[in-house]
C-alpha cells in the first residue's frame, strides 16, 4: 500500500487551518515574511537508549500490560543496537535556549510570532517515519542532527481575535561520517551548517520528518480567563466505537517528567494557578506531544496482541510497523481527568486512532499508517548510506 506523503497531509492540513479565515490586518501580515524567514538554530543529538528509557518508565504505568516488563534499570544491553522507537524522537533534539532568553510562559522564542499573540498550544501535525526507506536513526551515541524551520504560517479569526497558526517542519538524519573532519573539531561553522541544511532538505536523506502545527492566541484578561476556566466544554462524539481502547488518568507528575524530558518549561503543563488566571483552563494541561505518543504506544501494543510487532528484550521487532501519523487536537485534555485512548482499522493498514475526554467527546482525532518493514542492507545498517562528501553531495567516500 502507497504510504501518504507529507504533501499530502500538508494540503489537508492548510485547508483545515485556512477554513472561515479572515483578512489579516497589514500589521499583521507584515508577521509572515518575517517568521518564514527565520533561520533557526541546527540541533544536534548524540542519542542513547538512556532518554528512551526514561519515557518508557515514565509511560510504564499508563499503558496496558505487556508481554515483557519494563526492566527496574537501563541493562548494559538495552536495546544498543536498535532505532529510535516511533515517537520517542520527541525527548531528543531539545531546544538549547538559555533560560534568561524564554518567554514568561515558559517556551522557546525562536517559533513565537511575539506580541499580540502570547498564548501558545499544539494544534496537531504529521510525522512520516522513514519516508524513503532512509535507515533510521541508532541509539548508539552517533551525531545526529534536527532541521527545523517554519514552513507554514497562517493567521485565522475576525479582526481583534485572531489566531496565528504556525507549521514548523523537522527534519532528523544521522550525520555523514565523512563531514569535513576538519570541522567536526569545530563546534559549529557556517560551511558545516550550510552543508547539512542542504542534504536534510532533500526526503532521502532523512530518517523522520515532522510537522507541528503550533496556534499563538492573544492574551486574556483575568475576567476571560475566568470565564473560560469554568465554561463547560464542548463535546463532538466519535461515530464509530474503537476496536481496541485503553483508560488512563494523567497525573500532574507525569506531565512532569515529560516536560522534563523534552526540555519543555511552558507553564501550561507545570503551574496550575497559571493555568486558571492566566491562560483560562481549569488544570494543568496534557501536552500535545504527549497525547502523541499515547496514541502511538496503545497502537503499537495492540499490535503486538495481533501478532504483528514482537518485543524481544524490550527492543521492538516489527511484522507491521507504524510508518506515518496525522492528529488534531481539538479539545484540552488535564491533569486529574479520565482519557481514553481508541483505534480501531479503518481499512488494511490504516488506523483511526482518537483520544476521548472526560466527558466522551474527541479531544485528539488522528490517522496512523502501518506497514511491512522495508529491508534494510547490512551495509546500510552500519552507516554506509550516510558515507556522503559534504563538498560534492554526489560523490560518496568508499
Amino acid at each position: 500500500m502507497m504510504i501518504a506523503g507529507p504533501s499530502r497531509w500538508t494540503s489537508v492540513t492548510r485547508k483545515w487551518l485556512s477554513k472561515a479565515q479572515a483578512q489579516p490586518s497589514s500589521s499583521l501580515s507584515n508577521l509572515i515574511p518575517e517568521l518564514k524567514s527565520r533561520r533557526l538554530a541546527l540541533l544536534q543529538d548524540d542519542p542513547t537508549p538512556l532518554s528512551s528509557y526514561l519515557l518508557s518508565v515514565t509511560l510504564e504505568d499508563f499503558l496496558p500490560s505487556c508481554k515483557i516488563p519494563l526492566p527496574s534499570t537501563l541493562p548494559p544491553g538495552y536495546p544498543f543496537a536498535t532505532a529510535i522507537p516511533p515517537a520517542h524522537h520527541l525527548v531528543y533534539f531539545p531546544p538549547s535556549s538559555r533560560l534568561s532568553a524564554l518567554l514568561p510562559d515558559g517556551t522557546d522564542p525562536e517559533q513565537s510570532p511575539g506580541e499580540p499573540f502570547v498564548r501558545r498550544m499544539w494544534a496537531g501535525g504529521r510525522i512520516n517515519f522513514r519516508p524513503s526507506e532512509t535507515p533510521s536513526i541508532k541509539m548508539v551515541g552517533a551525531r545526529a542532527r534536527c532541521l527545523e524551520r517554519i514552513s507554514d504560517v497562517i493567521i485565522k479569526g475576525t479582526p481583534g481575535n485572531e489566531k496565528m497558526f504556525v507549521t514548523i517542519e523537522r527534519r532528523i538524519s544521522r550525520v555523514f561520517r565523512n563531514v569535513h573532519k576538519s570541522h567536526l573539531r569545530i563546534k559549529s561553522t557556517p560551511m558545516l551548517d550550510d552543508a547539512v541544511r542542504e542534504v536534510l532538505m532533500q526526503d532521502k536523506n532523512c530518517s523522520i520528518i515532522e510537522h507541528r502545527d503550533l496556534v499563538f492566541m492573544r492574551e486574556r484578561t483575568p475576567e476571560t480567563a475566568a470565564d473560560a476556566a469554568n465554561a463547560p466544554s464542548k463535546i463532538v462524539r466519535p461515530p464509530h466505537e474503537p476496536t481496541f481502547s485503553h483508560v488512563l488518568t494523567p497525573t500532574a507528575a507525569l506531565l512532569f517528567r515529560f516536560s522534563a524530558l523534552t526540555f519543555n518549561a511552558h507553564r501550561i503543563h507545570l503551574d496550575k494557578q497559571y493555568c486558571r488566571e492566566v491562560e483560562g483552563h481549569r488544570n494543568l494541561l496534557v501536552h500535545g506531544p504527549l497525547s502523541l505518543v499515547l496514541m502511538v504506544e496503545v497502537l503499537q501494543r495492540h499490535l503486538s496482541t495481533l501478532g504483528l510487532l514482537e518485543y524481544k528484550g524490550r527492543a521492538v521487532c516489527a511484522r507491521e510497523q507504524i510508518a506515518a501519523i496525522e492528529y488534531r487536537n481539538l479539545a484540552p485534555l488535564y491533569a486529574d481527568e479520565e482519557m481514553r485512548v481508541c483505534g480501531r482499522e479503518k481499512e488494511n493498514g490504516v488506523w483511526d486512532v482518537w483520544i476521548e475526554g472526560k466527558d466522551g467527546g474527541y479531544a485528539v482525532k488522528g490517522t496512523a499508517q502501518t506497514r511491512h518493514p522495508p529491508p534494510v542492507k547490512e551495509k546500510d545498517s552500519q552507516g554506509t548510506f550516510y558515507r556522503r562528501n559534504f563538498t560534492n553531495p554526489d560523490k560518496h567516500s568508499p
